[in-house]
């Protein structure tokens, strides 16, 4: 006769590791998909950013001259004679230029001079800048693409990116770390009936290793 205690706990056991794989496949699937897109595009633009040199990218670069309507100039007109400083362009005047130039600049940090303006922009896949005559209100703006690649490129890698993909990248991060984790814990769920699992997993930690030993230089 089965001792009623072993079965028991046997019972238990196996719906306590029931439980625990089931919680496993939900974390595992829901993390793959939030982490689906960033890992496809992480993993391209690891290919293009390693071989950066052999993609060609040729920048396209476009400028435009603008004026300022008297209105609007009058608010530089306005600002303190200060020069040297660091401030962001006045509202009506960073609202009617980024409209004309289809870029947000509201809050964008300007170099101001006694006779100019200046405004680095930087972007992925490209860079911009913008300068605006204090006296004349002339306004002179330059952009500078590189490409879709350089775009995605600089995705990869955060560049110029602004707070809100900041935000994406570490949300995608902690989402693919639980990926990774839930998909050891179901190698170690199922490791009993492949016997080949573990020797898979740690060539995948060696290999890297090896690389890093002995031919990173």
């Amino acid at each position: 006769m089965p001792d009623p205690e072993t079965s028991t706990q046997r019972s238990k056991s196996k719906k306590r590791k029931a439980f625990w794989t089931k919680q496993f496949y939900a974390w595992h699937w829901i993390s793959s998909a939030l982490s689906l897109v960033g890992i496809l595009l992480f993993a391209v633009t690891g290919i293009t950013l390693n071989h950066a040199a052999d993609i060609p990218a040729k920048p396209a670069i476009s400028t435009r001259e603008l004026t300022l309507p008297t209105e609007i100039a009058q608010d530089l007109a306005a600002q303190p004679d200060e020069s040297d400083r660091d401030a962001p362009l006045p509202e009506p005047v960073a609202r009617w230029l980024g409209k004309e130039l289809r870029t947000p600049l509201i809050g964008k940090i300007a170099e101001w001079t006694e006779y100019e303006i200046y405004l680095s922009l930087p972007r992925p896949g490209g860079d911009a800048w913008l300068a605006i005559d204090r006296e004349s209100a002339e306004v002179s703006y330059e952009l500078t693409t590189r490409g879709a690649i350089s775009y995605l490129n600089d995705l990869h890698k955060g560049r110029h990116t602004g707070p809100v993909w900041a935000w994406f990248i570490d949300i995608f991060s902690v989402a693919t770390v639980v990926f990774s984790l839930t998909g050891l814990a179901l190698l170690w769920v199922h490791a009993r009936r492949r016997p080949q699992t573990w020797p898979i997993v740690a060539a995948g930690f060696v290999i890297p290793l090896i690389l890093i030993l002995f031919f990173i230089h």
